[in-house]
């Protein structure tokens, strides 16, 4: 059966009784949104102020290749195996956005017997957060335009507005636009851009916000652009955030659904992994942390991108610590990054698997040694792997000081991944030394950007023309101290996507920084990165369809 055949033949609980047995809420604290999804109250964190965190594992991968990793996947499957070995456990996930649904990728609810639901409402449209979070954005963006129809009391240069406007969906026509033709009645013309909602700095500060007083308060940073004379406006300056914060009330609490096996879930936010931050939101995180003793969250992309993310900007901002990373990996995967093209994966291949395995090793040892995280590979099995390959990772990655466990959660749900389950379970209880920063804040910006080029990606060096460098440091006595954020392509360590495995001799080229005051980071923009997708030429979309009963088919 397909995914979503899978999903529609659940036996769901429902969702207040989800709450009240397996979380211990109470009725006044869920707002149902229909039988099985609901948002919980912010109160929620207060009532439970004095109640001990529990572990949190971070879920991570390779290097992403057209095979798929299943870290979605994997991050459900084993917080579905805890509790079926009896341990209290939640998964905390981001949203998935619409258009990569009817672009390429299809759904993000998980996958085979290891999914979120209602998958088909997770995957269009949800609770409406992501309609908030695009609402707000875009009000901002009508109040640009319509203080400059106005008189322009603020002088902003046309030419240098930096806030743009956003959608969820794939629309390549967007990337660049004009606004305002048609007469005087209709503004200035000027050009603008769409990025997607995904990229967009609300999402990042929706999800780094802990409470509604601190997301006004970044919502007030955010930098729209400047005045003919240099001087940088911010969204404050049009008195924007309270109606923008007012928008994203209800969106801010967090979202629980549960898996395929009846366990709590929580669901919210979804930053691009490359353009930001790419986690689910701090208030879901430190919430379901108070709730369960384990909480498996995953970070996006490779750990190059999701995990140093997730800890230097999500765990700087918010106090949170990994005790524990899982890296997902194929086999199949790593006979792609061994120069195995796609049409023969499923071919035994010890050779390219062998040379493969050097990007598993490069973020096992990212991990390990500069980030100080124990470490569990989850070898997400598919049908056609052979055992001398399955022996041949768990051999390769024991000598890297770390386990292997092969897990068929996809087959088989929790029950295929009790073994991975229980290898967490025994790390999490021996000594463990605490998750590390990458750098400190008083680290200046070329450094920061220098250390992760160089440590994580094995840069030789980093480059960036005299402008450009002009910039960063024209940055750096007023926003030096903020972490930056790197995007450039999830599918090397290099900013060239074609590069596989683990390239050593290469240098990183950075073509612009860009500030998000409001979320807190600076965006270093390496190589080629899209924030408005196409849809390909044959679009997911195609295949979606909708019967005379309601019932949907094709999302995946």
């Amino acid at each position: 059966m397909s995914d979503i055949e899978i999903a529609q033949q659940a036996t769901m609980q429902d969702v207040s009784l989800l709450a009240q047995q397996r979380l211990g809420l109470k009725a006044e604290q869920l707002d149902s949104y229909g039988r099985y999804k609901a948002k919980l109250s912010l109160d929620v964190m207060q009532s439970l102020a004095d109640r001990p965190d529990g572990k949190l594992i971070l879920v991570t991968a390779i290097s992403p290749t057209p095979a798929g990793e299943g870290k979605t996947t994997t991050t459900i499957g084993l917080s579905d195996a805890l509790n079926r070995i009896g341990k209290q456990s939640i998964v905390c996930m981001r949203e998935p956005s619409m258009g990569p649904c009817f672009g390429m990728k299809g759904g993000a609810a998980g996958g085979g017997y290891a999914q979120v639901v209602p998958m088909e409402d997770i995957n269009l449209h949800f609770t409406g957060d992501f309609h908030a979070i695009a609402s707000a954005h875009n009000l901002l963006a009508a109040m640009i335009d319509n203080h400059i129809h106005h008189g322009n009391g603020l002088q902003l240069d046309t030419r240098k507005i930096v806030w743009q406007r956003v959608m969820d969906m794939n629309d390549r026509a967007l990337r660049q636009i004009t606004v305002g033709m048609g007469g005087v009645a209709n503004g200035f013309v000027r050009e603008d851009r769409f990025d997607i909602v995904v990229a967009s700095e609300v999402m990042a500060i929706f999800c780094l916000s802990a409470s509604l007083s601190e997301l006004k308060q970044r919502l007030g940073d955010i930098l729209i652009g400047y005045s003919f004379d240099g001087v940088p406006r911010f969204a404050r300056d049009l008195k924007a955030e309270g109606a923008m914060a007012a928008l994203l009330k209800e969106a801010l609490k967090p979202n629980l659904v549960q898996t395929l096996e009846n366990n709590p879930a929580f669901v919210h936010g979804g930053p691009f992994a490359n353009i930001a931050h790419g986690c689910n939101s701090v208030i879901s995180t430190k919430m379901a942390l108070k709730l369960s003793d384990y909480v498996v969250t995953e970070a996006g992309f490779g750990a190059d991108l999701g995990a140093e993310k997730f800890i230097n900007i999500k765990c700087r901002k918010s106090g949170l610590r990994p005790d524990l990373a899982v890296v997902v990996a194929t086999v199949k995967a790593l006979k792609y990054h061994g120069g195995v093209e796609v049409s023969a994966l499923a071919t035994e291949n010890l050779q390219a698997l062998e040379q493969g395995m050097t990007n598993l090793q490069r973020h096992l040892d990212n991990l390990q040694r500069h980030f100080g995280l124990e470490c569990v590979v989850a070898i997400n099995h598919f049908v056609q792997d052979s055992d001398a390959e399955i022996e041949l990772v768990k051999s390769r990655v024991e000598a890297m000081g770390a386990r292997a466990i092969v897990a068929r959660h996809w087959a088989e749900g929790g029950a295929g991944a009790e073994t991975l389950a229980r290898t967490v379970i025994e790390k999490l209880e021996s000594p463990k030394t605490t998750a590390r920063l990458l750098y400190p804040d008083e680290t200046s910006l070329w450094e920061k950007i220098s250390r992760v080029a160089k440590d994580l990606y094995r840069a030789t060096s980093v480059e960036a023309d005299a402008k450009l460098k002009a910039k960063i440091q024209g940055l750096e006595e007023e926003y030096g101290h903020l972490p930056v954020c790197m995007a450039k392509t999830p599918y090397s360590f290099s900013s060239d996507p074609a590069l596989r495995g683990a390239p050593e001799e290469h240098s990183l080229t950075i073509r612009d920084i860009r500030l998000s005051r409001g979320a807190g980071f600076l965006v270093v923009l390496c190589g080629d990165v899209m924030t408005m997708p196409g849809l390909p030429r044959h679009p997911a979309s195609e295949r979606i369809d909708i019967d005379d009963a309601g019932v949907i088919s094709g999302l995946f």
